[in-house]
């Protein structure tokens, strides 16, 4: 393949070690970088572990990282067809991820609808983690996407129209519309990054039917009662990571949250929307490093 087929594989070298899981539902990349308490990071849709690349460079001296290539979207691995990836699915599958690294006393953190899946995961398998930190996601009070993106379901029902809709995303510019990244990164994404996030689903056919699935899956309804559950039960410590400006992911709608988990706090950041580890990976690093040092 020439150089440019290859953008949309790109992996920062801040990540870490590449390695491979073997999950139930197939081989999932992740990657490893540093020593301490483990820390395992889950991406949202159209996205992939390069999100996280620069709160991995500011923790990697503290603790063990540990970034999930998610196939949300804009993964290398496709999973292929007959793999549970609605809701609940995508929940279990952050599930087996955390089950196969086997850590002791992990911080999950999940941000987008990453955030979501975690929480799915955690309110059915809570003795998988000790803690868990949300930027920047849906909550019990949200729509599952949220607005704009709320026809995404219906449309991957068919791939083929997904991938005409994605197919605007080859142009650098339109990535920036408010329909596409824009509401997502209030700063510009380095290309490189960029590229890795918005081409997967155009170059690899299995790539573009994971993604189909995981968007037509979509329920807001298992992430309410995913919401719920840890509302009921989840006693364990929770960071809440959340900008004012978020477009996308209402501020109150987090504060409400934390006020209603057992053992929660909120910290605000500012000059970020709703892709928190791109726009402000040094204050979210630093509220990480504040709640699971300890």
């Amino acid at each position: 393949m020439t150089e440019v087929d290859e953008r949309h594989r790109w992996r920062s070298p801040l990540l870490g070690e590449s390695l491979t899981l073997e999950l139930p539902q197939g081989r999932l990349d992740a990657f490893q970088r540093g020593e301490g308490p483990p820390l395992v990071f889950a991406h949202g849709w159209l996205a992939n572990a390069n999100l996280w690349r620069g709160v991995v460079d500011l923790l990697a001296e503290r603790f063990s990282c540990h970034v999930l290539d998610l196939p949300f979207g804009a993964h290398r691995t496709p999973l292929g067809a007959g793999i549970d990836l609605s809701s609940e699915g995508c929940g279990e599958l952050v599930a087996e991820a955390l089950a196969a690294l086997d850590l002791d006393g992990a911080t999950l953190v999940g941000n987008d609808s990453g955030g979501a899946y975690s929480q799915i995961a955690l309110s059915r398998r809570p003795e998988l983690a000790e803690r868990l930190v949300l930027t920047s996601c849906e909550t019990p009070y949200d729509e599952f996407p949220p607005p704009p993106f709320d026809g995404l379901p219906a449309l991957a029902r068919e791939p083929a129209q997904l991938r005409r809709l994605l197919a605007a995303l080859e142009d650098p510019e339109v990535r920036k519309l408010p329909a596409a990244f824009g509401l997502l990164t209030k700063h510009s994404l380095d290309p490189l990054v960029s590229d890795s996030y918005a081409l997967p689903c155009l170059r690899d056919e299995g790539v573009l039917l994971d993604t189909a699935a995981v968007m037509a899956g979509a329920s807001t309804d298992a992430v309410r009662g995913a919401g719920a559950r840890l509302v009921e039960s989840w006693r364990k410590p929770t960071l809440l990571v959340w900008s004012r400006e978020d477009p996308v992911f209402p501020f109150d709608h987090a504060r409400r949250y934390a006020s209603e988990l057992a053992d929660a706090r909120l910290v605000e950041i500012e000059d970020s929307y709703s892709f928190t580890p791109e726009d402000r990976p040094d204050a979210l690093a630093a509220a990480i490093v504040e709640f699971a040092a300890t």
